[in-house]
This record gives structure tokens, C-alpha cells and sequence, in this order.
């Protein structure tokens, strides 16, 4: 007889947070599986705002994309440096995909609700990309607050300016605060400030760093086997 059964993602089922006052979360590929490829859809829209722009062919200005974002952090920021773009108009466009893909999950919902304290989205894309995404999602509701690229002056994660913004703005303690991402380079910033640091996704047991506290292949399953304030142990 064939075994149809799926064997459940890995994770660390010792995590303890307790302690932790404040969630912040990265937004795209972390609130949801990559696997979904809606990151590919803006993407697609980025090469092609890169095509249009520089004059390069897709696959040069793909090479270039990426260039970008190994060096500025976005492929925004690498164009501003390159080209003279209005950034504002960029973000609008290349956002500007359906939300087919996406569809509420309960099991991160049930997640995000066990988790004591605030939480925040902390995301390098836009402000209007991050409040669809929440909604489609089905989790608006549970975040106090958006910090999007036009609120870190279009400076994006890992620049260590941007997270402190981040914490002034919501008035945040680093001690106390637990930062989840899909970007392993994005953790090492958070945890030089004091953050307890979380990689989520495809990277989460290959990528190394000290500046990384904990790893989870999938985000539900870790959020609702984490150890918090209340839990008996």
C-alpha cells in the first residue's frame, strides 16, 4: 500500500520566545510560501521597468536586477543610483499585479493570534503592496502597524538606519523583539541590535550566520510550536 501521507516541513519545535514583546515581520515570501511564485509576478514587472530603462535586453537587464539588489538592497535603489526614475511611480508599477496567488491560510492565521504582545510589518516593498497583501491574506487585522520603503525614505533593509527608524516609529525595544525574514542578510543588522532573529523559507537550513537565532522552513508550523510567555513547559 502507498503511503500518501506528507510529511510536515521541518522546524524547530524548541524555539522559546518567551519574553518577546514585539513581532516584526518581513512581508513578501515570508507571510506566505514562496512556492506560490507571487514574488515572480513583481518581479516580471521589475525586469521589465529595468528593460525599459536602461535599453538593455531582457536577459542583460535581468543581469543587472539582480546586480542591484546584491548591492543596494532593491532594485529600486540601484536604479535611482543609475538612472534618474521617479521612485514613486516605480513602486506603483511594478506592484501592480493580481492577487490571484495568495489566499488566507488559517493555520498561519491561528499563528500570528497565539503571539502575545504587537506586531508589525517591517517590508521593502511599498505601503499600498503591503496593505493588499494583508488583506488578501486575511490578516490585516492583526498588525498595529506598516513600515514600507517610503516610510524608511526609500532606504531599504539591511541599511542598520532603516531598522532604527523601524523602532522609533513604533516605539519598539530591541531586547524584546523578535524579527522573522526570508533575506539572510536582513537578519545580521536586526541581531547586531539586539533582536532575536528568525530565517523563514527556502533559505532557512542552508544559509549561514551567527546573526540568525532560529530557523523555519514554513511559518505556521513554527508560530504554533514556539514556546511563549504562558505556555507550560
Amino acid at each position: 500500500m502507498i503511503n500518501l501521507s506528507i510529511e510536515p516541513l521541518p522546524t524547530d519545535i524548541s524555539t522559546d520566545l518567551r519574553g518577546i514583546k514585539s513581532w516584526v515581520f518581513d512581508l513578501d515570501n515570508t507571510l506566505y510560501p514562496v512556492e506560490n511564485q507571487f514574488m515572480g509576478l513583481v518581479e516580471q514587472r521589475i525586469n521589465d521597468y529595468v528593460v525599459r530603462t536602461s535599453g538593455l535586453p531582457a536577459d542583460e537587464a535581468l543581469v543587472m536586477q539582480k546586480s542591484f539588489l546584491h548591492d543596494y538592497g532593491t532594485s529600486l535603489a540601484g536604479l535611482m543610483t543609475r538612472y534618474q526614475i521617479d521612485p514613486h511611480h516605480f513602486l506603483a508599477e511594478v506592484h501592480d499585479v493580481p492577487l490571484d496567488v495568495l489566499e488566507p491560510d488559517t493555520a498561519l492565521r491561528l499563528g500570528l493570534e497565539r503571539l502575545q504582545g504587537r506586531r508589525f510589518i517591517f517590508t521593502n516593498g511599498s505601503t499600498v503592496h503591503a496593505h493588499r497583501v494583508l488583506k488578501k491574506l486575511g490578516i490585516d487585522d492583526l498588525f498595529e502597524g506598516v513600515f514600507a520603503l517610503e516610510d524608511a525614505d526609500l532606504i531599504p533593509k539591511p541599511d542598520p538606519r532603516t531598522f532604527h527608524k523601524m523602532l522609533v516609529r513604533f516605539g519598539i525595544d530591541p531586547a524584546t523583539a523578535c524579527f522573522f525574514e526570508d533575506t539572510p542578510q536582513n537578519l545580521e543588522p536586526a541581531k547586531a541590535i539586539g533582536m532575536t532573529t528568525v530565517l523563514v523559507g527556502p533559505k532557512a537550513f542552508s544559509a549561514e550566520g551567527e546573526f540568525i537565532d532560529y530557523r523555519a522552513a514554513s511559518l505556521p508550523p513554527f508560530l504554533t510550536t514556539a514556546i511563549l510567555d504562558g505556555d507550560s513547559v
